[in-house]
């Protein structure tokens, strides 16, 4: 059985210790799936800030969803059951992570946009790590609480192997 608290402090301490928002929620559990750090960390990367740092779908939730095709995901390209069932536990997830933290959408759980726009063209340079970025940052709690909600899935599923 897996222990949720210590996913969800191995989660935030990938967080700061500089990894994205996205390859923290992977990387903290990735290994149950036979996956090295390095393979999570790459799998993972491009989601980070709301995939691409464009601030749409938040890093977190969009690692949270990369682990439940890990575990419900489904291969056969005909199994449309298994495609509903899949998106069935992607979408209560996000509901979770939206009641929680008031959105899935990066730019507006950072409140940089009321309304969602496109963004594309945004900078792509990631800012510096520091005491400052951590305190007007909440991505902290929303790697918490994606790595949490998984945690929790697995758990309730009886799949907390």
């Amino acid at each position: 059985m897996i222990d949720i608290e210590e996913r969800v402090e191995r989660a935030v301490g990938f967080f700061k210790e500089g990894y994205n928002c996205s390859q923290s929620v992977v990387a903290a559990y990735a290994d149950i799936y036979g996956f090295t750090q390095e393979q999570a960390l790459r799998m993972s990367a491009s989601f980070g800030a709301g995939i691409g740092r464009m601030r749409e779908t938040c890093g977190a939730a969009c690692g949270m969803f990369l682990l439940a095709g890990l575990q419900t995901g489904c291969t056969d390209p005909k199994d449309n059951g298994g495609k509903g069932a899949n998106y069935a536990v992607v979408q209560d997830m996000a509901a979770k992570f939206a009641q929680i933290n008031g959105s899935i959408v990066c730019a507006e759980l950072l409140g940089l946009r009321e309304k969602k726009e496109t963004g594309i063209g945004a900078p792509v340079q990631p800012q510096e790590r520091n005491a400052e970025y951590y305190k007007k940052r909440p991505c902290v709690e929303m790697v918490r609480s994606a790595a949490q909600i998984f945690g929790e899935y697995l758990k309730e599923s009886g799949n907390g192997l």
